[in-house]
């Protein structure tokens, strides 16, 4: 795994990788590990909104729906903008989950420096989804948000995701920056399969940029 980590930070050097799953699949835990492991930063679209939510005392996406698009431009894309970001790849956490908002994300992180590389999704079935959250739920686990105590709330997440960021998703797909992974396994299985597969990605794809 040592060498396909320096496969990865060579290819990558301070572009970015978006990573997307249905809720519970292990995006901030992959994320932050990925980005540990690279010397990058890491930037969760839900982390974000959550801070800003509580500093401005409203309250967006506590229903389970995804934030308005124009919020979302103004809070989010200027973290692209940032200085103390300017010499570090990017491990994004779902920055752009509204389909059409991917264009722009793309075009923002272009222009700062942090061209998206690959997008990579961690695939994991809802009834896996509802699996797991039974299981957090019984065992207060940490992965469970305290809005997803509500399974209405949880199941509104699941659709949203279904119905506005698969269209994402297969976006990228057809720009050729889709890399799939299975989820359903543990923490380390499933890091492990996503360093493999961008190593894989990153040989065959070298300096591809699609053009958008």
């Amino acid at each position: 795994m040592e060498q396909q980590l320096k496969d990865i930070k060579a290819w990558l050097g301070v572009g970015s990788v978006n990573i997307f799953g249905l809720p519970m699949s292990g995006k901030d835990t992959v994320g932050v590990r990925l980005a540990e492991n690279l010397g990058a930063k890491f930037l969760s679209s839900g982390m974000i909104v959550r801070a800003m939510e509580k500093e401005k005392g409203i309250n967006l996406s506590g229903q389970g729906s995804l934030i308005p698009s124009n919020t979302f431009y103004e809070w989010i894309l200027p973290y692209f903008e940032r200085e103390d970001l300017w010499n570090y790849p990017l491990i994004l956490s779902s920055i752009g989950r509204w389909a059409g908002e991917e264009d722009e994300v793309m075009a923002v992180a272009r222009s700062s420096g942090h061209t998206i590389r690959a997008a990579v999704e961690l695939r994991l079935s809802e009834q896996d989804v509802v699996e797991r959250w039974e299981a957090a739920k019984l065992l207060g686990d940490r992965g469970l948000r305290p809005d997803d105590a509500n399974p209405d709330i949880f199941r509104k997440r699941i659709e949203e995701y279904r119905n506005k960021t698969l269209p994402v998703l297969k976006h990228y797909q057809e720009l050729g920056l889709l890399v799939s992974v299975p989820a359903n396994l543990s923490r380390d299985q499933v890091f492990a399969k996503v360093v493999e597969a961008l190593a894989n990605f990153s040989k065959r794809t070298h300096n591809f940029s699609p053009v958008l």
